[in-house]
């Protein structure tokens, strides 16, 4: 498959610059950029205190898109998919939270959908408490409830209406029970008959659906969570997330029927997988169309540092082909990728080419706090991350990018180091300043957010004009909470040198005694930091990647045991992509 785009993201409500910050931005950069609030449920807290948020649902109501994710005691909208704004809001009543104190903040795992000239909300629960909520005025957080408390209730829920305006509801979330589906009473959403399992999980034959890191079912069995329904040309794509949200391949998958509640075939691959990369994870999600008809779909990313459920949210382009295949594109899904603004092929490449330029290049710091060191800032991986010794003005950090660089775009994720604040805050925010230099002594201003009065711990920015540089310098102004730290400052754009060669030697060897398992084996390529593995069941569709940093091998353990697979190998610089060289295992 050729990379597609991905579309949308939180960037950015308000930008001070010194003139070369993008007037109008025109890309974005998962993990997208909210205001997540911290976690806040206090036995949760064990190796400190963090951000989070998790099971995203985005819909499109009225040509707007709004935003609901796990203990965020609110909701964001936005008219671009670009610029979000957070609404505060409960949802829980009263009784609820009394019945369950500190097991909540608010909604978990929400439901979202449009029925009629409304915009529903529903929380996962096991409680009879919790109503069904609609507004015909979201914006300005204007909610009635449809009714007071839905008596089956539903832990991780999403509701479906079909073309002939049926209701469905979909749950559930567990290692032993499957997902299940019942029809509701459009009027008074109660149900009509009993619930139907819909599908159980098939890891004896799929081998991604196996639970753990390795993928090896080795601590305990799958979990099937976060249902969600997309109906294309008569045919029913039930998504559903897994095999647990604390590893490098949650994703989400999708199994399809003739009708609303089955019979449902699981499809082998992933419909979303993110395994490799600087931020991993692409599972229990929605799958949306935006006002021009261009799907996309939404799911959670792994941190999972300070806590198994310290998460983020991401959003990639998706779609169906000409044979219906429903796919989703996670290719170079953590690096810059244009914006559309109007019909798109999602099969047709939006990514920007910028490159990543700093990575495992040299790093000088102010200070370092105990193990935090400063080459976390350029190792590509979110969870591990540098740490100043304090939170105050003129701690700095400088990127050498190795040599003078096309410098496009920065993204700099902060990381939780000693943070205080639990459960959602506002009204806070960074400043900071961003200098460049050619030789590292004569420096100019390239972002002022000196002035910044917003929260942006994944701040991307756009640069209005690229600028020639080799080091880059950050000064720190002021932080929310805690000390100043870094999991990644990323610079985009292009260095000056040529493009990878070619891999050779691309060897993918298939396990005899259990052919769920692929070993990828390649000569390494002198001139290249990573490799993109592009995996499929048809030659044509390859529709899943891996990005691999630092290696010439890669083990995947993925595989439906019953089908031939074919993949493809991109070597990866400063400069750009090399040729695809492709393999199959049959």
């Amino acid at each position: 498959m050729k990379r597609t785009s991905v579309s949308i993201v939180a960037i950015f409500i308000l930008i001070f610059t010194v003139g070369k910050l993008s007037a109008q931005q025109k890309t974005y950069c998962n993990p997208i950029n909210i205001d997540y609030g911290y976690g806040p449920i206090p036995d949760s807290v064990k190796w400190g205190k963090h951000r989070t948020s998790a099971d995203p649902v985005i819909v499109n109501y009225k040509g707007d898109y709004y935003l609901f994710s796990t203990n965020q005691t609110g909701y964001w909208w936005s008219s671009d998919m670009l610029h979000w704004n957070f609404v505060s809001r409960q949802f829980l009543t009263e009784d609820l939270k009394a019945q369950v104190p500190n097991k909540w903040d608010d909604l978990c795992a929400p439901a979202a959908w449009v029925q009629g000239d409304s915009l529903c909300v529903f929380g996962s629960t096991y409680s009879r408490l919790f109503p069904i909520w609609v507004s015909t005025n979201p914006k300005a957080n204007e909610w009635s409830k449809a009714i007071d408390r839905l008596d089956i209730g539903g832990w991780d829920p999403a509701f479906f209406v079909d073309d002939d305006n049926k209701l469905y509801m979909y749950n559930g979330s567990s290692n032993v029970y499957p997902l299940y589906g019942i029809e509701l009473d459009r009027q008074t959403f109660q149900p009509i008959g009993t619930r139907k399992e819909l599908l159980l999980l098939d890891y004896e034959k799929i081998g991604w659906h196996r639970f753990g890191e390795h993928m090896d079912n080795t601590f305990l069995k799958p979990f099937m969570e976060g249902a969600w329904m997309t109906k294309h040309n008569g045919k029913y794509y039930l998504q559903w997330g897994g095999p647990g949200t604390e590893f490098s391949h949650y994703g989400d998958g999708v199994a399809i029927g003739d009708s609303p509640l089955g019979h449902f075939e699981h499809v082998s691959l992933p419909l979303s997988m993110k395994a490799g990369g600087f931020i991993r994870g692409a599972g229990h999600g929605a799958t949306f169309e935006d006002r021009w008809g261009n799907y996309w779909h939404t799911s959670t990313m792994v941190v999972n540092v300070k806590n198994n459920f310290e998460r983020r949210i991401g959003i990639w382009p998706a779609g169906f082909d000409k044979d219906d295949v429903m796919y989703c594109n996670t290719a170079f899904g953590d690096y810059p990728h244009y914006i559309p603004n109007g019909e798109a092929n999602h099969l047709e490449s939006r990514f920007t080419g910028w490159m990543l330029l700093n990575y495992n290049k040299p790093v000088q710091v102010s200070s370092t706090l105990g193990t935090f060191y400063a080459n976390n800032i350029v190792d590509e991986d979110i969870k591990t991350y540098w740490s100043a010794k304090t939170a105050d003005k003129g701690e700095w950090l400088i990127s050498d990018l190795g040599d003078v660089s096309t410098v496009h775009a920065l993204q700099i994720n902060y990381a939780d180091q000693d943070a205080g604040f639990m459960g959602k805050q506002q009204d806070i925010h960074h400043q900071y300043l961003v200098y460049y230099s050619l030789d590292g002594k004569k420096w100019q201003v390239l972002i002022d957010k000196s002035k910044n009065t917003t929260d942006v711990p994944h701040d991307y920015v756009e640069l209005d004009k690229p600028v020639k540089a080799r080091y880059l310098k950050m000064e720190n102004i002021h932080i929310p909470t805690g000390k100043f730290a870094i999991s990644g400052f990323r610079a985009f754009g292009f260095g000056s040198g040529e493009k990878p060669d070619k891999v050779k030697q691309f060897i993918p060897l298939r396990g005899d005694t259990d052919r769920r398992n692929v070993w990828f084996k390649w000569q390494v390529v002198d001139n290249a930091y990573a490799y993109n593995i592009y995996i499929g069941t048809d030659p044509d569709k390859l529709y899943n990647c891996v990005m691999v940093h630092n290696a010439n091998e890669y083990y995947y353990p993925g595989m439906d045991k019953t089908k031939p697979y074919y993949f493809a190998i991109e070597a990866i610089n400063e400069n750009g992509t090399s040729e695809w060289v492709r393999g199959e295992a049959l």
